[in-house]
């Protein structure tokens, strides 16, 4: 029996302007691709209105539709976006469709306000690296179906956006860059991923998407739409998996772990570390230091001070034998250690230690890297007021303020909204009235 909605399907006309068929056309499209997959299929114009009209087909004509569009126009096309209710039990083939029904939800202001209103799930299982590589993928596309052939450029293309976004996160935030990367992964990753390929160019297009996703989701991590981030994150681990790249998985779950710190999450944060070392039993220096750290951050958050330490000595010997290359996705530096030292320092009740350490990390901060030295200026200050440092504090917002003015950031939003509250406890002070003055004037810039 098909099923039934009492709201009209406003995606299907659009897709069937897109692809310029009549209804009638896109019936016996429909009837054709049944006979193709052994389905005996006798549907015309009425069929098709009835679908417009919001009649839900059953589960195996639903998929015959995404089909259809996807070979005439060359691309991915998501249940979503066709009007239809996904049929349930889809496997790992939907992976990409997925992803670019997430990437296209967030491009798209009327949806977007959804998908940011997601709670974080602490409880989500994680498939572990084997669970996700299959040694015996199958090819990507079958004969006909594919309109399109990607190459070593295509997998350049995408690696060169991503260093592209990285730079622009830095330079602006991730309010500007995001919604870039939610259109590239759309109109561009996407169908690629979807193209024909060798098996060695598959491969690589998998990890470079792989790594282009996990940028996304740091993105709306660091925008505060932790939901989102983490889909965007289980995304990348199911490239990674295909890609059979071991070290893109163990990068993505260290972001994970991360975004379960930041929630206060420690128990998870730490299982989330720990299966990204698992995951990368070969690493080199300084994605061991990177993993390292965050194991350490991890430990810290659940009292196990002697683990914590010692996790941080592997990481700075770890960080000691690394080279100096610039890497746009899992850089691990001087900086980076440090600040998990200082989170360390902070979570066993050291925070004069930590504040030390926050502007040692500061100080050797690369200086293109504004949105990590906002964060930085802003978690300084925080520790400096709660020690007493009370003018130190105001002068380490003031640092906030300087960068928080050039960029577009939740996260920024977020200390903004902490400086004002904090502050007001010590607004008979001169260097508090001076701060908060000035704070005025760029909220009202900020709007």
């Amino acid at each position: 029996m098909a099923q039934h909605s009492r709201t009209p399907n406003t995606g299907l006309p659009v897709l069937l302007e897109q692809a310029r068929w009549s209804r009638q056309q896109f019936a016996s499209i429909i009837n054709r691709l049944g006979a193709e997959a052994g389905i005996g299929l006798k549907y015309g114009q009425p069929a098709v209105s009835q679908w417009i009209a919001g009649h839900q087909p059953r589960a195996q004509v639903r998929g015959l539709i995404i089909e259809a569009f996807e070979r005439k126009l060359g691309r991915p096309v998501t249940y979503a976006e066709a009007g239809l209710t996904a049929p349930s039990g889809r496997g790992e083939a939907d992976t990409v469709r997925d992803l670019v029904d997430l990437g296209r939800a967030d491009m798209d202001p009327s949806r977007r306000r959804v998908i940011a209103a997601g709670v974080f799930s602490a409880a989500l299982t994680i498939p572990l690296f084997p669970e996700l590589a299959r040694a015996d993928s199958p090819d990507p596309i079958r004969p006909g179906k594919a309109t399109t052939r990607v190459g070593q450029g295509q997998v350049d293309a995408v690696r060169s956006m991503t260093d592209r976004i990285a730079d622009i996160l830095d330079e602006l935030g991730a309010g500007h860059a995001r919604p870039m990367a939610a259109a590239f992964l759309v109109n561009t990753v996407g169908p690629w991923l979807k193209a024909e390929a060798s098996a060695p160019v598959r491969r690589s297009m998998l990890a470079a998407a792989s790594d282009f996703v996990y940028l996304t989701g740091w993105m709306a991590m660091y925008e505060r739409q932790h939901r989102l981030g983490q889909d965007y994150y289980v995304s990348a681990l199911k490239l990674a998996g295909e890609a059979e790249d071991h070290v893109t998985c163990c990068r993505t779950l260290r972001g994970m772990s991360l975004q379960a710190s930041n929630l206060g999450y420690g128990r998870r944060a730490l299982e989330l570390a720990d299966s990204a070392a698992e995951a990368a039993p070969v690493a080199g220096p300084r994605l061991m230091a990177f993993l390292r750290g965050q194991q350490a951050h991890g430990a810290a958050m659940v009292g196990d001070k002697r683990q914590a330490f010692a996790r941080l000595r592997e990481a700075e010997d770890a960080l000691g034998q690394a080279d100096d290359r610039r890497e746009s996705i899992g850089g691990y530096d001087r900086t980076a250690y440090l600040f998990h030292v200082a989170h360390v320092l902070n979570e066993t009740k050291d925070v004069p230690g930590s504040v030390r350490t926050l502007k040692e990390s500061i100080r050797v901060q690369p200086a293109h890297e504004r949105q990590g030295r906002l964060h930085a200026y802003g978690l300084l200050a925080q520790r400096q007021l709660t020690i007493g440092h009370v003018e130190a504090a105001c002068e380490s917002w003031g640092r906030f303020l300087d960068e928080y003015e050039g960029l577009s950031s939740a996260r920024g939003d977020e200390h903004f909204e902490v400086m004002t509250l904090r502050l007001k406890p010590h607004a008979t002070v001169r260097a508090v009235r001076e701060l908060s003055n000035r704070a005025r004037t760029v909220g009202a810039l900020k709007g």
